[in-house]
C-alpha cells in the first residue's frame, strides 16, 4: 500500500524510533496489497513509530481492543518531522477511509484547512470543521486540505508555515495595518497580489505533502533573480527556502527544556562516537551565508556542556571577494578562527556541508602545527540532504537516525543556531549595502 513498509509479524523491534506514520491491516477478500489480502483498518500518526505501536498493542484503550486483536500486519512510513507526519495522515486517510478512523470521526470532528477568495478573488485561510460549497461572488473555487486528526497540531503547523507564507485569515483586511502585519504573519493592507497568490499556492503545496516541489521552486527562483542582479530578492527567497527547511524539520526534536541528566548522556555518548578519551566540554559550529558570493559572512557558534554560550558567538565578514566558493570562505574563516589562541580552542568542530567541507577543515587544522590544542580538535560536517554526519578518522558517514535521540537533537541545535546566526548577520549586511 503506498510507500509502507511492513515487519515481521509483531516483531515491534523493527520499527523505527522516528516520527512517521504507521497503519494496521486486516484480512480482507476484497483488498490486495503486496499480494496479501489484507484491509487497512486505521492509520495513525506518531513521534515515535515503535513507541506508539507498542502502546497500542501493551497499554490499549477501550477503542483499540475493539480491533487490536485482528491485526494482522503492520505497516509504516518514516517522515522527516512531526509535520510530515500530520499531513501524509491527512492524505492517507483521506485516500483509504480506513473503518476506525471513520467510525471515531466523522466529517464535524475532522479539521480541514480552507483556502476562499472573497469578493475581490483575494484568498485567505482558515481552519474548519466541514467542508462546504460557499455562495457566489464570495468565493471561487475553495480549496479544503484535509481530513487532519488533530486541531491542536494542525493550528501549531499552521502557525509555523504563516511564518514562511504569511496569509489573511480573515475575509476583509481592514486599510491599516493589523497585528498580525507586525508579526510579518499577514501580506498587509496592499499586498503584491500575483506575489501572495504564488504563496498561497505553495502553502497548499505544502499542506499536500509536496514539499521537494516547493523547495525546488523557490530554488530556481532565487537563482534567476541573482542572475537578474537581484539580489536583495534573492536573498528573501533564500531566507524563505531556509524558514521552510526549518519548519519542515520541526519535532520534538529541538527541546529547549531538557534535563540536565539527557544532556550529560548525550555529551558522553558523543563523546565515545567521535572517539574521545574524554568528555567534550566546547563544541563549535560554523556556517556560510551569501548569494552568488555577495555580502559573504560567516558564524562560529559555541555550545558549552550542550548549552549555547551566545557571550562567545563570533561572526565573520568574509575576505575573500564576490566569487561564490564555500570551501575557500570555510577556511578563511577557519583559518581566521585558529589563530584567536585567547578564544580557547573546542573540542569539537561542527561544519555545515558534506565530505569537501570536512576535507577542508581537516586540512586547515593540519597547517596549525602549534599551538597543540588545534591538532586535538575532532572535525565533524553535516549534510543536511542525506541526513550523514562525516566525523573525522572515519571513512564512511553515520546516518543521523541512527543516533540516540539526545546527540540527533544535539547536531540539529548546533546547525540550525549557527545558520541561524550567519543569517542574521548577511541580512544585516544585505540592508547596509541597500542604504550605500
Amino acid at each position: 500500500m503506498d510507500r509502507f513498509k511492513f515487519i515481521k509479524g509483531k516483531d515491534f523491534n523493527e520499527l523505527p524510533k522516528t516520527p512517521g506514520v504507521y497503519a494496521f491491516f486486516v484480512k480482507n477478500l476484497k483488498f490486495k496489497i503486496k499480494n496479501l489480502k489484507l484491509e487497512c483498518i486505521y492509520i495513525g500518526k506518531a513521534i515515535n513509530i515503535q513507541n506508539r505501536v507498542k502502546n497500542h498493542f501493551f497499554q490499549p484503550s477501550y477503542r483499540d481492543n475493539l480491533f487490536i486483536s485482528k491485526v494482522e500486519k503492520i505497516g509504516y512510513f518514516e517522515t522527516n518531522s512531526e509535520i510530515e507526519a500530520l499531513v501524509l495522515e491527512a492524505n492517507l486517510i483521506k485516500k483509504h477511509q480506513p473503518k476506525f478512523n471513520v467510525i471515531w470521526k466523522d466529517d464535524k470532528n475532522y479539521f480541514y484547512v480552507a483556502f476562499v477568495k472573497n469578493n475581490l478573488g483575494t484568498p485567505y485561510v482558515f481552519i474548519t470543521h466541514q467542508p462546504k460549497l460557499h455562495p457566489k461572488p464570495y468565493t471561487l473555487n475553495p480549496v479544503y486540505i484535509g481530513p487532519f486528526v488533530e486541531g491542536t497540531a494542525l493550528k501549531k503547523t499552521l502557525r509555523f508555515l504563516r511564518k514562511v507564507f504569511p496569509y489573511y485569515s480573515a475575509k476583509n483586511h481592514p486599510k491599516t495595518k493589523c497585528t498580525y502585519c507586525h508579526l510579518d504573519l499577514c501580506p498587509g493592507p496592499e499586498p503584491d497580489l500575483k506575489e501572495y497568490k504564488k504563496n498561497i499556492k505553495k502553502l497548499i503545496l505544502i499542506l499536500q505533502g509536496k514539499r521537494s516541489a516547493v523547495l525546488n521552486s523557490l530554488k530556481k527562483e532565487m537563482k534567476k533573480l541573482s542572475k537578474k542582479n537581484k539580489f536583495e530578492k534573492a536573498g528573501e527567497t533564500r531566507d524563505k527556502i531556509y524558514n521552510l527547511q526549518q519548519v519542515m524539520s520541526h519535532t520534538h526534536v529541538i527541546d529547549q527544556q531538557n534535563t540536565g541528566v539527557s544532556e550529560n548522556r548525550a555529551i558522553a555518548y558523543f563523546s565515545r562516537i567521535l572517539g574521545l578519551e574524554k568528555d567534550i566540554k566546547k563544541i563549535e559550529c560554523y556556517d556560510i551565508s551569501n548569494i552568488q558570493g555577495k555580502q559573504a559572512t560567516g558564524s562560529m557558534v559555541v555550545f558549552i556542556d550542550g548549552k549555547p554560550d551566545k557571550s562567545q558567538y563570533k561572526k565573520f565578514k568574509i575576505k575573500l571577494g564576490d566569487t561564490p566558493n564555500d570551501i575557500a570562505m570555510l577556511k578563511e574563516i577557519l583559518e581566521r578562527r585558529f589563530s584567536h589562541k585567547e578564544w580557547t580552542y573546542p573540542d569539537a568542530i561542527l561544519i555545515d556541508g558534506g565530505k569537501a567541507q570536512l576535507n577542508a577543515g581537516i586540512n586547515q587544522k593540519s597547517e596549525y602545527r602549534n599551538p597543540k590544542q588545534v591538532q586535538n580538535i575532532k572535525i565533524l560536517s553535516l549534510a543536511k540532504e542525506n541526513k550523514e554526519l562525516f566525523i573525522e578518522g572515519r571513512e564512511k558517514p553515520v546516518l543521523l537516525k541512527s543516533l540516540p535521540k539526545e546527540i540527533y537533537n544535539l547536531v540539529l541545535q548546533l546547525d540550525s543556531e549557527a545558520h541561524r546566526f550567519a543569517i542574521n548577520y548577511h541580512k544585516k549586511l544585505r540592508k547596509k549595502n541597500l542604504l550605500q
